[in-house]
C-alpha cells in the first residue's frame, strides 16, 4: 500500500470511529461523547479515565439499543462498500453495482416469500435467513446461466443478471399483489431499509460474513489489479480468470446477502462509495477495497443518524435517504464519466 493509500485508510478509520461515537451519543436524548467513551472503557475494564453516563438508564440505552445499531450499520456499510468495489473490479466498469447480478432482488424475493406465507419456523431469524438464501441462490443462478463452454463473459453476466432481476421483480409484484395488510406493511418496511431492528444477535450473525468476505477480497486484490489490464493480459500473467470471477461473485453474494438480511434494501452505497474512493486513491484494489469498506461504513452510520434525528419523534427509512442522496450523485458520476471518456461512442 502506498503512503497516500495508507493515509486515506487511516483518515477513514478515524472518521469511522468519530462517526460511531457521535451516532451512539445522539438520539432522543443526548449522551456526551466523553460519557460514551467512558462507558466503553468501563466495559473493557478501564475505570476512572472518563465519566460514566449520568442520566438514568443511559448506559443501558447505549448497550441495548444504540451500540448494536451503530455496529450493525458499520458492518452493513462495510459489506456494501466492499461488494461494490469487487463488482466494479470484476466487471471492469466503475458504474457497476451488486444488484447487477441479482443478489438484491433475490434477497427481496426470499424475504417477501416468507413474509407472505407467514412462515415463522425460526422466529425472528426466519426472514433474514430467507433473504440471505434468496440472494445467494439468485447470484449462483446468474453465474450458472451465463457460463458456457467453461467460460463466462462479462456482457453475458450482465444480460443474464437483467433477465433474473426482471423475473425477480415480477415475483415481487405478484407477492405484493397477494399480500394481506400485515404482510404489506412488513414488505414495505423491508423494502425501504432500516436499522431499527438491530440487535447484538444480528451483529453476531452478520459479522463473520463481513469480516471473512473483506479478508478474501483483500487477498484477491492483486489479481483484480491484473484483471483490470484485460482478461487476456491477466491470463498471460498467470491469473485463473474464471476461478477469480467465481470466487469473487460468491463473496459479493455473501456480503450483500448478509448485509441486507437484517436491514432490508439500502441502495447506492455499493455504487457511489467505491467510485468516490477511486477518485481519491486511484485504481489499486489494495487500497480501494479497505477504503471502500470504511467509506461504506461511514455513510451508513451517518445516514442512519440523520434518518432517526432529522424529523423529531419519527424515523425516515434509511434506504429512502440513501436513494435521495445517491440518485443525483449517480447522475453526476454518469455525466463525469461520459465527459472524461469523450462520449459513449
Amino acid at each position: 500500500m502506498t503512503r497516500r493509500g495508507g493515509l486515506v485508510v487511516a483518515v477513514l478509520s478515524v472518521a469511522l470511529l468519530v462517526a460511531c461515537l457521535l451516532a451512539a451519543g445522539i438520539g432522543q436524548f443526548r449522551i456526551p461523547i466523553e460519557e460514551v467513551l467512558g462507558s466503553v472503557l468501563h466495559r473493557v475494564g478501564i475505570d476512572g479515565a472518563l465519566p460514566l453516563p449520568s442520566a438514568p438508564r443511559a448506559d443501558a440505552a447505549l448497550w441495548e439499543v444504540r451500540f448494536p445499531r451503530v455496529v450493525l450499520g458499520a458492518l452493513v456499510g462495510m459489506a456494501l462498500g466492499t461488494a461494490g468495489a469487487l463488482m466494479q473490479g470484476v466487471f471492469g466498469n466503475p458504474l457497476a453495482e451488486p444488484s447487477v447480478i441479482g443478489v438484491s432482488s433475490g434477497a427481496a424475493v426470499g424475504a417477501f416469500l416468507i413474509i407472505v406465507l407467514g412462515i415463522t419456523t425460526l422466529g425472528g431469524w426466519t426472514v433474514p435467513i430467507a433473504a440471505f438464501v434468496g440472494g445467494f441462490v439468485a447470484t449462483l443462478l446468474v453465474y450458472a446461466l451465463a457460463r458456457s463452454g467453461g467460460r463466462t463473459e462479462v456482457v453475458t453476466l450482465v444480460l443474464v443478471g437483467i433477465a433474473v432481476n426482471a423475473f425477480a421483480g415480477a415475483a415481487i409484484g405478484l407477492l405484493t399483489f397477494v399480500s394481506n395488510d400485515d404482510a404489506l406493511r412488513a414488505i414495505a418496511f423491508w423494502n425501504l431499509g432500516s436499522l431499527s431492528r438491530a440487535t447484538w444477535e444480528a451483529v453476531v450473525a452478520v459479522a463473520p460474513f463481513v469480516l471473512v468476505g473483506l479478508v478474501v477480497a483483500i487477498w484477491y486484490a492483486p489479481r483484480l489489479d491484473l484483471l483490470s489490464l484485460g482478461e487476456r493480459a491477466a491470463r498471460h500473467l498467470g491469473v485463473d480468470v474464471e476461478r477469480l470471477r467465481l470466487v469473487l461473485i460468491t463473496v459479493i453474494a455473501a456480503l450483500v446477502g448478509a448485509g441486507v438480511a437484517f436491514t432490508g434494501v439500502i441502495g447506492f452505497v455499493g455504487l457511489v462509495i467505491p467510485h468516490l474512493v477511486r477518485i481519491v486513491t486511484g485504481p489499486s484494489h489494495r487500497v480501494l477495497i479497505p477504503a471502500s469498506a470504511l467509506g461504506g461504513a461511514i455513510v451508513v452510520v451517518v445516514g442512519d443518524l440523520i434518518a432517526r434525528t432529522a424529523i423529531e419523534n419519527q424515523e425516515m427509512p434509511l434506504g429512502v435517504l440513501t436513494a435521495l442522496v445517491g440518485g443525483p450523485f449517480f447522475f453526476w458520476l454518469v455525466r463525469r464519466t461520459r465527459e472524461r471518456s469523450g462520449g459513449w461512442a
